[in-house]
């Protein structure tokens, strides 16, 4: 057991909730609670935003993906950054200006229809728990892997303290708590991966063998988790299995890891739909997350919602530099984990893998663990607030003067559900169901957002049949991945990754629903397209 481990978590989760304490000062209206009161500056939002924005699936998984598949999978670090250029361009300005406190709120200003906004919420609530519930599946991941807990008792822990900081300070105090988190994140990937470099060149390891592409650093024992053939050898759930430096890793046939030097190079395995429709699921998916977006509700005003998205770009961009080294790097010193298939455990375990189990080693593995920690912290606060937001505005209140009561029970009912569902989905790849989650907002919201702010003759039954239309069926896609039976072939291919044919066919209905129904587009559209693009110094 790791010394530094528990001191480590306790303080992550003691200045958390301290920085949330220091931040309930400021929160004393409704206006506070949802959108800080629209006064954060471009710097701190811009922090706030990365460190909600990275999330279990980028700590964890995209170091868990490479370590798996290969150079095939940087297309989702590459995706969840250049998101924000696609936001930058089309979304970012026009939406601070609209006055919005939530998406739906946005639908109603654009085109007045209470049954769209009712459908957005959906949308909000569904992609909000498909995103929570790998962040707490993470904290499940970590409190097993690395401290011998419970996974349930993880993703609880994870759950309460989140919720406690949302419902007690809502977005004026996890602004706070989220900008510090996003430099702790950076801190403990940046400073271990220094040590594991220089080890790996000490060593002059090579990062693949011609003969097995992965061999045993030390002597190691697996544990196999499901029944499985290893090496044409069948084995149970269970059974112990003892390997010597330098043996090479055998093919298990539970595990679809690569195992030449293939696993360097492009398009080894992946079809070329799959990749084309996780570039469009991630670059677009990114402007319509609620999470994301409810984030420039809070900016001053358009200039700053621009300016902090620039900045957003250089932070989330130097990021993703390094869990991609974690995954190459993962190949040389923890390749046990591509036999158990637990991959997104790499950055956990890497540290005293490569540097032993001396006081340096578990130091780092204390820091890499207290940042997954702030990752699952982070990215939660920010899904939880815009979650409990909708509930707040379109449930409980319903047309009334709500309280800060009531957003407190709003944020309990939305956390419950994903807390439940968490333990449910213990064994699926972090990164694979944040895929999904991206590639439902794609389908629905980018449609609505980038037709409602450019396109004038966007109607309500337009967007209500192409939100239907591609988030419906990029909703009955993540169902059947996540609850269905396995699949193969194309069909395998076109469900697992949807946005390829459910973002065009949600542009296609939205377009030609408007234009079949142009008599029901609204009155004051010209007053609307006027609010939404000019500058706010212009304004009367």
């Amino acid at each position: 057991m790791n010394p530094y481990l528990v001191p480590g978590l306790i303080v992550v989760i003691l200045v958390t909730v301290g920085i949330g304490v220091y931040g309930l000062r400021f929160a004393r209206t409704t206006s506070d609670f949802l959108v800080a009161s629209r006064s954060v500056s471009p710097a701190w939002n811009a922090a706030a935003i990365s460190g909600e924005y990275l999330s279990a699936a980028s700590f964890l998984g995209v170091a868990g993906l490479i370590l798996r598949y290969g150079v095939d999978v940087l297309w989702y670090p590459v995706g969840f950054a250049a998101g924000y250029l696609a936001l930058l361009l089309f979304v970012a300005a026009p939406l601070r200006r609209s006055g919005a406190f939530t998406l739906p709120d946005f639908c109603q200003v654009r085109l007045g229809s209470p049954t769209l906004r009712r459908l957005a919420s959906v949308f909000v609530v569904f992609i909000g728990c498909l995103y929570l519930v790998p962040q707490l599946q993470g904290a499940g991941l970590t409190f097993t892997t690395v401290a011998g807990g419970s996974y349930a008792w993880g993703a609880l822990l994870v759950g309460v303290v989140v919720t406690a900081n949302v419902a007690l300070g809502g977005m004026r105090a996890i602004t706070f708590v989220q900008a510090f988190q996003y430099w702790l994140k950076l801190t403990a990937l940046a400073v271990p991966v220094i040590f594991l470099a220089l080890q790996w060149q000490s060593d002059g390891r090579p990062l693949v063998t011609p003969e097995a592409g992965a061999n045993f650093p030390v002597a190691t024992t697996v544990v196999i988790e499901q029944d499985a053939t290893v090496g044409g050898v069948p084995v149970e759930k269970g059974q112990q299995l003892s390997f010597e430096a330098g043996d090479a890793v055998p093919v298990v046939s539970t595990v679809d890891a690569r195992f030449d030097a293939d696993w360097l190079l492009p398009g080894g395995d992946g079809s070329l739909f799959v990749t084309y429709s996780l570039i469009l699921a991630t670059f677009l998916g990114t402007m319509g997350l609620p999470h994301v977006l409810v984030r420039f509700y809070t900016n001053p005003d358009g200039a700053s919602a621009r300016r902090t998205t620039l900045v957003v770009l250089g932070l989330v961009g130097t990021f993703y530099l390094l869990p991609t080294l974690y995954g190459v790097l993962g190949r040389i010193y923890t390749p046990q984990l591509l036999m158990t298939g637990r991959t997104d455990a790499v950055v956990l375990l890497l540290p005293e893998a490569a540097l032993g189990g001396g006081h340096l080693g578990r130091l780092l593995g204390a820091l890499v663990t207290a940042g997954a920690l702030a990752a699952f912290l982070s990215t939660s606060s920010g899904l939880l607030t815009s979650v409990a937001g909708v509930v707040f505005t379109d449930v409980l209140r319903a047309g009334r003067s709500g309280s800060i009561r009531d957003f407190r029970l709003a944020t309990v009912l939305a956390a419950s559900v994903p807390v439940l569902l968490s333990l449910y989905v213990s064994n699926m790849d972090v990164s694979r169901v944040v895929g999904l989650a991206f590639a439902v907002a794609a389908s629905s919201f980018c449609p609505l957002l980038v037709l409602g702010i450019w396109w004038r003759r966007l109607t309500d039954v337009g967007a209500i049949a192409g939100v239907l239309a591609g988030g419906g069926a990029s909703m009955a896609a993540v169902l059947i991945t996540v609850l269905g039976p396995p699949l193969d072939g194309w069909v395998a291919d076109a469900v697992g990754q949807p946005a390829a044919w459910t973002v065009p066919l949600a542009f296609l209905v939205m377009v030609v629903g408007s234009l079949l129904t142009s008599r029901r587009v609204p009155a004051d559209v010209g007053a609307t397209m006027l609010r939404l693009h000019s500058p706010e110094a212009l304004r009367v």
